[in-house]
């Protein structure tokens, strides 16, 4: 294997730029991506090389698989670093550009696929008999089923919509 000497980044903002800084600081050529509206965002001017998915929208640009590949490949970028948000909890990209040839500077998909669902990663760490924070992940989604589970555990719960994430669908009770 030769040895790595870029990365495309596959994200935006700060989180981008905290990426390059270290890549750099390891001597990495450092690759950024951009939807059509951000061409003059940060993360873009501190990049060696800035790569237009085209689109405005994530869904045009930072969520496009192939074209996060079809850009690495073009730049000459050896590996992806998903950063977090967007992709970086997809198994199925992870897989992707790894089939592409590319290093996916990231946890394997198997580990994906097992925490990538904060309830099936709990499921999970039960049975390993890992200790955890009192809550309720079960098939059961009814008012009487959290009522009971609640007064078990003690109020105030935090209800978490299962697909929510990034702190969206939760609720104090």
């Amino acid at each position: 294997m030769q040895p790595l000497n870029s990365v495309l980044i596959a994200n935006r903002g700060e989180i981008a730029c905290r990426v390059m800084r270290t890549a750099k600081a390891m001597g990495l050529t450092t690759v950024a991506v951009h939807s059509a509206t951000d061409g003059n965002a940060r993360h873009v001017r501190e990049a060696d090389i800035a790569v237009n998915l085209g689109g405005s929208k994530p869904s045009e640009s930072y969520l496009q698989i192939d074209k996060l590949i079809e850009a690495a490949k073009a730049s000459g970028a050896q590996a992806i670093h998903p950063g977090y948000g967007f992709l970086s909890e997809n198994a199925g990209f992870a897989r992707a550009v790894e089939q592409a040839g590319l290093i996916f500077l990231g946890p394997p998909a198997s580990a994906i696929d097992a925490m990538g669902s904060k309830s099936a990663a709990k499921s999970l760490m039960e049975t390993a008999g890992v200790p955890l924070v009192p809550g309720y992940h079960g098939d059961a989604q009814d008012a009487a089923t959290f009522r009971e589970v609640a007064a078990r555990i003690g109020y105030p719960v935090l209800l978490k919509a299962t697909a929510g994430g990034g702190g969206k669908g939760m609720k104090v009770v």
